[in-house]
């Protein structure tokens, strides 16, 4: 999923703010002062240097004239460039995707990123704390949008999904967001290579307690799961490992609602909006 904090900087974002705060160091100006040079706050200064910020043409043009006009700046600043809105723990998982020839998913905090709205998982990037810019917000749907294709552009593809009943009972973002979301995962059901299930909230036994789970299998029939949390996500290459999580997506597979009964049930849930 990769819903979880700001995106690593690229090497030429934090390359260029290299550049900028040694040539500010070199003037002898503090991040402020250089700042009320630029007219931009220290923050942003702080930002750029330290390769957080996409430096825009105003600052790169202030820069250049506050520090000496030598055209390193410019120059620079023609190979910067945004790295994906992916976290950067999920890159590896992200790369993948691209090539898996079946990806499960046991999802039980958030719709999965593979079948959110634009609506749905822009009220998720809002609610982010600490909060992001618009552009860190731009940056994570662009790169969520690109990953959906996925679904559609690899039809050989195995995608299965079991979610609980509650993520769509919440209603985030409101009746409004919630109704287009069921609409869109009730569209992405009748895919041949899209399986969704529901896990319903009443549920006396459950083997995915301990949390979300995903699982791929690559063209070389390797499996790999992927668990993650608040603030970090881990890769699981381990054979032995991943067979328990393996085993414990089965058992759920068969806990929750079948193909059918999922629809029939996001149905009523789609009715009741």
């Amino acid at each position: 999923m990769g819903d979880g904090v700001e995106p690593e900087s690229s090497d030429s974002l934090r390359t260029f703010g290299a550049v900028v705060q040694a040539l500010r160091e070199h003037a002898g100006l503090s991040r402020e002062e250089f700042g009320e040079r630029v007219r931009f706050s220290k923050h942003t200064v702080a930002s750029v240097e330290l390769g957080r910020r996409m430096p825009d043409e105003s600052f790169v043009e202030a820069a250049e004239e506050a520090l000496g006009n030598t055209g390193a700046l410019r120059r620079a600043a023609g190979h910067v460039a945004r790295q994906p809105g992916l976290a950067a723990w999920f890159r590896r998982w992200a790369q993948l995707e691209q090539a898996a020839i079946a990806l499960y998913t046991y999802e039980c905090r958030m719709v999965p990123g593979l079948l959110q709205t634009e609506a749905y998982a822009r009220t998720l990037f809002t609610g982010q704390l600490p909060p992001l810019d618009d552009e860190q917000i731009e940056a994570r749907w662009a790169a969520r949008a690109e990953r959906q294709e996925l679904l559609r552009s690899m039809p050989n593809t195995a995608f299965g999904f079991i979610l609980e009943e509650h993520l769509f009972r919440r209603r985030t973002g409101g009746v409004d967001v919630t109704r287009e979301l069921v609409d869109h995962v009730l569209e992405i059901t009748e895919l041949r290579n899209v399986e969704i299930q529901i896990m319903p909230t009443v549920q006396e036994s459950h083997a995915g307690l301990a949390g979300p789970i995903q699982l791929l299998e690559s063209p070389e029939n390797k499996w790999f799961a992927y668990c993650e949390g608040q603030r970090g996500g881990l890769l699981v290459p381990d054979p032995k490992e991943v067979s328990i999580l393996q085993r414990r997506y089965a058992r759920m597979r068969s806990q929750a609602l079948t193909l059918e009964d999922s629809r029939s049930l996001l149905q009523r849930m789609r009715g009741d909006l």
